[in-house]
């Protein structure tokens, strides 16, 4: 028999359970393990500096073009000083994080509770494990300084979208989010011209949210500097609120 995941759980409804004198032992117990992941989520990555979240399929394989390119990605990535998050898993999250480890920078996985996952791959440093899905792409975002989305699948783009409208929105601040293999996204960025653009659905601007590359080297020239530019602005911003004692 299938074993549920917390997920599972938490959206599962039954009109005749809600009657049973147990659902006030159950529910509100999960709303305090929900409280504790994003305690322990926020506590332990609190301190990790600049990060870049990479996201991707966890069905690429290590001879895959993608996953060499990954790898080259979060080296050049941690050589420039960020840390490296991912899902923790195989494929493009092995990838980046092997990248990040092999320039001695920081690995970080946020495995999730799935019934086919076997946990972290052998290049994270630090895993953090969760059961909610929503909790653990609450550290994806909250930690990042850019994001780089190689070739995937549902999840890369249910991750990818979410970020596209957090910023759209102005739920969170303005940062790369970078498409690797043009030849891959490119489908999807005509798609998103030719049928959201062209009936109002976004606006013009909403595209310029989005970068394609193919370039290790030139997707971490766009997230330093990007870095750079906002380190800049908390600065001149940190300025002109100091006021001078009279």
């Amino acid at each position: 028999m299938k074993r549920l995941t917390e997920d599972e759980r938490l959206f599962q409804h039954d009109p005749q359970r809600q009657m049973k004198r147990d659902f006030t032992h159950t529910d509100p117990w999960r709303v305090l393990r929900i409280m504790g992941e994003f305690v322990e989520g926020f506590d332990t990555l609190a301190g990790i500096g600049p990060a870049v979240t990479i996201f991707g399929s966890a069905r690429v394989q290590a001879d895959e073009p993608a996953y060499y390119a990954a790898v080259e990605t979060a080296k050049r990535l941690a050589e420039a000083g960020f840390a490296i998050i991912t899902g923790g898993g195989p494929g493009i999250m092995e990838a980046a994080n092997r990248g990040a480890r092999e320039a001695n920078g920081f690995s970080i996985g946020c495995t999730i509770e799935l019934p086919f996952e076997a946990g972290a791959n052998a290049y994270v440093d630090l895993e953090i494990r969760f059961r909610y899905f929503f909790v653990r792409k609450t550290m994806f975002v909250k930690y990042a300084s850019a994001f780089v989305i190689f070739p995937g699948g549902f999840g890369t783009l249910d991750e990818l979208f979410e970020a596209l409208t957090l910023i759209q929105t102005s739920r969170i601040h303005n940062f790369p989010v970078i498409l690797y293999d043009s030849a891959y996204w490119g489908g999807l960025i005509t798609w998103i011209k030719e049928k959201m653009l062209h009936e109002g659905k976004v606006d013009s601007s909403d595209l310029d949210l989005i970068t394609l590359c193919d370039d290790p080297a030139e997707v971490c020239r766009l997230i330093t500097t990007s870095q750079a530019v906002r380190q800049t602005l908390a600065e001149e911003e940190t300025r002109s609120r100091w006021q001078p004692p009279l």
